[in-house]
């Protein structure tokens, strides 16, 4: 795999004021590093959503991101419920978000399409009880 760099963020589950924080943080370190702001946007963008989904569904968990010299990979893990049913989460507007969730504007059943459709790879690996790790690759042209 050659050298890496790995950062480390906890998501503060049922919090959605630092929510995005992590996100956030990634973004200036991919500044800083100097990536595409394009490559930045997506990755941003797919960490963010993903960083909501635990918050919503998880009570929080953590992200890993390794930035290799050809590729981007997070890894974000949770110890929530679980995902009974993948395919159906992977549907747009398909969401478990409660309502009171949803009042403050969170919960549209975008989170998982979006972190699909900004990443060049994305697999879901979930067990009912257990929790969820979704793992997205972003490849450096």
């Amino acid at each position: 795999m050659g050298e890496y760099l790995n950062f480390h963020y906890d998501v503060d589950g049922e919090n959605f004021v630092s929510a995005g924080q992590a996100s956030v943080e990634l973004k200036k370190t991919l500044r800083r590093l100097g990536l595409p702001p394009e490559t930045i946007r997506r990755l941003s963008i797919a960490m963010y959503e993903g960083e909501i989904n635990m918050v919503i569904h998880a009570g929080g968990g953590e992200a890993d991101v390794d930035i290799y010299e050809d590729k981007i990979v997070i890894v974000l893990k949770d110890h929530g419920p679980g995902i009974a049913d993948i395919a159906l989460a992977m549907q747009e507007g398909y969401s478990t978000a409660t309502e009171g969730v949803r009042s403050l504007g969170f919960g549209a059943g975008m989170g998982l399409p979006n972190m699909k459709r900004y990443t060049d790879e994305m697999q879901i690996d979930s067990t009912v009880g257990e929790g969820t790790t979704v793992t997205m690759t972003v490849y450096l042209s």
